[in-house]
């Protein structure tokens, strides 16, 4: 049971600075500059999007990931 444990934390910390790098080197320097004084809003906006979307594609991966490690542990 410790190796699927161990596996499925080593997995949530490779996640969790896998996206850290995604949002600082990606989504940091993403600027729109076509709207005008608004522009600074727009891009808020899409930078919160794409956040929102990764972070509940990890989620969804985490969830995955813990069903099959405690199934495959429990003999289900």
């Amino acid at each position: 049971m410790k190796s699927g444990l161990y596996g499925f934390l080593f997995t949530m910390w490779i996640l969790i600075i896998l996206g850290g790098g995604i949002m600082v080197v990606l989504l940091g320097p993403f600027t729109i500059q076509q709207f005008g004084d608004f522009h600074w809003i727009i891009t808020s906006g899409i930078k919160i999007t794409i956040a929102l979307v990764l972070i509940v594609i990890w989620i969804l991966i985490l969830s995955k990931l813990k069903n099959y490690i405690f199934k495959k542990e429990l003999k289900f």
